[in-house]
C-alpha cells in the first residue's frame, strides 16, 4: 500500500569465481571455509572481549568486540559515523594493527580529520580504495586485527557488472568480508548509509548476516548523537550510547537524562 517499496535487481550470471571455481584474487575471497568436525571436537573457549576505549560504544557492544565480529554502523550523512569509527580505530590500534579503508575520502582527507581529532596512532593503517579484490589483497598482506570499511555502499566486487551500492554489490561485498572475518577472526566494522525514511540503504540481507547492527542518529532536541543497537549476537539491545560533537570529535556524555524527559 505504498509507492517505491520495491527495488529492481538485475539478475546477472554468477561468475565462476564466486561459485568457488575461480583462481587468483577472486578465488582467494572464498578460501575461508572450515573443515567438517563433530560437535565434541569443537573447542569452546570463553569469548575474549577487547574494549574500543569508548565507554558508550563498549556498553552497546556488551563490553567490547569479540574475534570475528562483524558490526554494521548505519546513520544519515554527516551524523559522525566516520569520526566515531576513526576514534575507535585509533584506540583499538594500541598494540594491534588496524586498517581503516575509506571509499569516500582520500588519504589526505582522512589524515586531516585524524589531525583535527588529535589522533597519533602508529599502528593505524589507511587505505583509499573501492575495489574489493584490492582491499582483500591488502588485508592478506598486513593481516590487521581489525578493519573499518567506510562505506559498504561504495565498494564494488570486480566480478559483478552492477554499479557500487546496488543490491547485488552490497550483498556480495558484505558476504566476502563476513567470510574473511569468520575465517581469520578479524574484527570488521562496516559503515552504511540510511535513506530519508531512516531505513538502511541496500538489501535487508545486510542486516541479517552481520552480528551487530548499530544506528547513529540525533535525539529529538538535535543536541546529542544517540547510538542504538537493534541487533547484537554478543550483547544487549536495550542500551543507548550518548555522544556530543565538538571540534575535537565526539565526546561521550554520561549525565544527559534531562534531554529525554
Amino acid at each position: 500500500s505504498a509507492w517505491n517499496t520495491m527495488v529492481e535487481e538485475v539478475v546477472e550470471a554468477r561468475p565462476a569465481a564466486l561459485a568457488g571455481a575461480g583462481t587468483g584474487p577472486a578465488r582467494m575471497m572464498t578460501d575461508f571455509s572450515s573443515p567438517v568436525v563433530t560437535l565434541q571436537d569443537v573447542r569452546h573457549e570463553t569469548e575474549t572481549r577487547t574494549a574500543t576505549g569508548l565507554v558508550e560504544l563498549d556498553r552497546l557492544l556488551g563490553g567490547g568486540v569479540v574475534p570475528g565480529q562483524v558490526s554494521l554502523l548505519a546513520g544519515p550523512p554527516g551524523i559522525g559515523k566516520s569520526t566515531l569509527m576513526l576514534q575507535a580505530a585509533a584506540r583499538l590500534s594500541e598494540g594491534r594493527k588496524v586498517l581503516y579503508v575509506s571509499g569516500e575520502e582520500s588519504l589526505k582527507q582522512v589524515a586531516a580529520r585524524a589531525k583535527r581529532l588529535g589522533i597519533k596512532a602508529e599502528s593505524l593503517y589507511l587505505l583509499s580504495e573501492t575495489n574489493l579484490a584490492k582491499i582483500l589483497s591488502v588485508l592478506g598482506d598486513i593481516k590487521p586485527w581489525a578493519v573499518v570499511l567506510d562505506s559498504v555502499q561504495t565498494v564494488f566486487h570486480p566480478e559483478l557488472s552492477s554499479s557500487p551500492g546496488s543490491v547485488a554489490q552490497v550483498r556480495e561485498c558484505a558476504a566476502e568480508l563476513l567470510r574473511l572475518a569468520k575465517g581469520t577472526d578479524t574484527v570488521v566494522f562496516l559503515l552504511g548509509h540510511v535513506t530519508k525514511d531512516g531505513a538502511l540503504a541496500g538489501p535487508r540481507v545486510l542486516e541479517h548476516i552481520v552480528d551487530t547492527v548499530l544506528y547513529f542518529d540525533t535525539e529529538r532536541h538535535d543536541v546529542l548523537r544517540v547510538l542504538r543497537a537493534t541487533k547484537n549476537r554478543f550483547g544487549p539491545t536495550d542500551e543507548l550510547g550518548l555522544f556530543e560533537m565538538s571540534e575535537q570529535g565526539l565526546k561521550e556524555v554520561r549525565d544527559s537524562a534531562s534531554f529525554f524527559i
